[in-house]
């Protein structure tokens, strides 16, 4: 029986209590929907490691959103809607306190500081230019004077003021050149230490993001960051181009425009140039439609797609800003390599996307590629690496030139693995994750020349990961010391302890005709297109060793029974249960695993529901009486029981029964 079960089963008194627990932070109606979902989840891990905690949150949302999607009820999605409304608010508040939020509280101070002093220097500009104004309308005015009254006492007070004038212009030039100077370097300083770091730690959570981390947020934030400190620097560069044409009308020796002017505008320009250069990154990186959980993997033949975009909402332009795609740009020199190209168009136009504030993107959605066979007549070989550890690139180039400005575009991919074969696909995404997981480098593509190892404390993460992404559910830490226990030996319990990348996929299990990876990768497409119900309803143990099973089932009643993976067959279940001998001990007894091929015939549940033994002299029987520890069977599994009677008139119904026979 669940918790949530037998709290309700409480006397009035203690249910008070409970409600008290519960307010519009965390409703109790999520509680009750989700209960067997929640008591599932490792909230102990959660909340050490916040990482494990967003994924927990990412995974709480996608949950409610399932249930309300599958709940027939009116009023109760009526609810559930409600809920998930109660559940945001509380969250957006957190965040508040968050040392993000804190951050990006900072940036956005700063960005605003800038735009504020640059407007002031708009007012500046003015004001000197009507300073200018004056001086230049009284200096003609005495110059259109006849040249003998020019040295009278009479002209002598209007000569005066004509200079303190311009010593006044002298003086207001360089103030607002030096105040101009300031906003410059407070411009690089913003770009340098803030906003260049924030794009990187953008790129690195959409690395995580692409091997099943948390979700990815945070592009339109940059953008706003990106776009208004490109409209101070452009606004910059029109006041520089102001001064520039205040000295064609005055100007003199040692005139502080002509001699600050061309390296504040260099400046300027630098880091315009530099700012848009930077905003260019790839939204979407480069994936298969029909495996969209599986980004950065390309089979041959098949299309993917991929979206570019800008950061910086650029000022109106009146041409086309075209992005060309090249792959394999910058092979390592040297290295022996399949080579591909590109079958279908590799240039499109930006556009205006509506749904990003007005940003220029492009998504490029029918691309494929087809391998070289032969280069300059030779045919190509395969090179040191095996097909899933070569890593290939993608990049994005564009040029145009702005308020004269030539601008240089270039972006690239994260590393991609080529396939030809999709029974390559599991050893590409192993490549994929170890990749990201343990580097931020964005074109690395000798990584696997000399693979780096990796810590259990990560690893076990993204392996989490590869549950939650593709099951909806993350494993606990029992489960996790099994697969590190399995994987290294009893040195897993520490998570600093290394693995490398050929103990992980590339070299068999010992005893076994398969690495841990193969075996681990299984389970999941078992899970996924088998399982998955009573996986998300935790009704299977799943990770457990033999070793384990026994000090679980020993001293349970007959009858009781765990599932758990099996660890001797390529994407198998099991179950095992108490049966008491003859001589009144416990005995353990494990049907032979139920791989894709059989639960493509007949349901999971099914046969846990229908199977019978049968044993000399007895009557057929179901051994299954109670999921381990204590539940009956019917109360766990009933809800996931498909009908197979026959509706074909007049033939009476059947059903298949599972059988096995002890001896």
């Amino acid at each position: 029986m669940s918790q949530w079960k037998q709290i309700q089963q409480l006397e009035f008194k203690y249910l008070e209590q409970v409600d008290y627990l519960y307010d519009d932070n965390f409703p109790m109606g999520i509680r009750q929907v989700l209960s067997d979902w929640i008591e599932s989840q490792d909230w102990d891990m959660a909340a050490n490691h916040e990482s494990m905690a967003t994924v927990l949150l990412s995974n709480l949302l996608s949950q409610l959103d399932r249930q309300y999607s599958q709940e027939q009820n009116f009023l109760q999605r009526h609810n559930l809607k409600n809920i998930n409304k109660q559940l945001q608010g509380p969250l957006e508040k957190c965040l508040q306190n968050s040392v993000t939020f804190e951050r990006q509280k900072n940036m956005d101070n700063r960005v605003a500081v800038i735009r504020s002093n640059v407007q002031l220097l708009d007012q500046a500009v003015k004001c000197l230019e009507d300073m200018q104004d004056d001086f230049d309308f009284r200096f003609k005015t005495i110059q259109s004077r006849d040249p003998a009254d020019r040295n009278t006492e009479l002209m002598k007070p209007e000569v005066t003021r004509l200079q303190e004038i311009l010593n006044n212009l002298d003086f207001k030039r360089k103030e607002n050149l030096s105040k101009m100077s300031d906003v410059i370097k407070e411009i690089d300083d913003l770009i340098a230490s803030q906003l260049n770091p924030e794009l990187m730690e953008w790129k690195r959570r959409q690395q995580i993001n692409c091997i099943g981390g948390p979700l990815l947020t945070g592009l339109d934030q940059l953008q706003n960051w990106f776009t208004l400190t490109a409209q101070s620097l452009f606004q910059m560069k029109r006041q520089l181009d102001k001064l520039g044409e205040l000295i064609l009308k005055v100007t003199y020796t040692s005139d502080p425009i002509s001699l600050q002017r061309p390296q504040l505008e260099e400046q300027v320009k630098y880091l315009i140039g530099h700012l848009i250069k930077s905003s260019f990154v790839v939204e979407k990186q480069p994936l298969m439609p029909t495996h969209p959980q599986k980004p950065l993997i390309i089979k041959t033949g098949v299309q993917f797609t991929t979206k570019v975009r800008l950061l910086v909402k650029l000022p109106e332009v009146d041409y086309q800003l075209k992005v060309k795609t090249i792959f394999d740009k910058a092979l390592p020199p040297g290295r022996v390599h399949r080579q591909f190209f590109i079958l279908t168009s590799t240039t499109k136009v930006m556009d205006v996307e509506e749904s990003s504030n007005g940003c220029l993107s492009v998504e490029f959605r029918h691309l494929q590629l087809k391998e070289k066979k032969y280069v300059n007549g030779t045919k190509v070989n395969e090179g040191p690496l095996s097909v899933t550890e070569e890593l290939h690139s993608l990049s994005f180039e564009a040029q145009f030139n702005i308020q004269g400005i030539n601008i240089d575009l270039e972006t690239c991919s994260f590393p991609l693995v080529v396939i030809s074969n999709v029974s390559q696909l599991p050893g590409g995404w192993a490549s994929i994750m170890w990749y990201n997981m343990l580097t931020d480098e964005p074109r690395n593509l000798d990584f696997f020349a000399s693979p780096p190892r990796a810590s259990w404390g990560k690893l076990s993460e993204v392996l989490s990961w590869q549950f939650s992404t593709f099951t909806g559910r993350g494993l606990n830490r029992e489960q996790l010391c099994m697969l590190g226990e399995k994987l290294m030996g009893q040195q897993a319990s520490h998570n600093e302890c290394q693995v490398s990348w050929s103990k992980f996929c590339k070299e068999n299990i010992p005893g076994k005709p398969f690495s841990f990876w193969m075996w681990l990768d299984f389970i999941l497409e078992l899970i996924k297109k088998h399982l998955l119900p009573i996986w998300n309803d935790n009704c299977i143990m799943g990770f457990v060793s033999k070793e384990t099973e026994r000090a679980c089932l020993k001293d349970k009643e007959p009858g009781t029974f765990l599932l758990r993976f099996s660890e001797s067959h390529l994407g198998g279940i099991t179950f095992t249960w108490v049966k008491q001998s003859d001589s009144g001990e416990a005995k353990l007894i494990s049907v032979e695993p139920y791989t894709k091929s059989r639960l493509s015939a007949l349901p999971f549940a099914n046969i846990i529901r229908d199977y019978k033994v049968v044993a000399d002299g007895e009557v057929p029987e179901n051994p299954l009486k109670f999921l381990y520890p204590d539940i009956p069977k019917d109360q766990s599994f009933r809800r996931h029981y498909n009908s197979q009677q026959s509706k074909v008139f007049p033939y009476i119904s059947s059903t298949w029964i599972p059988i096995s026979t002890l001896q």
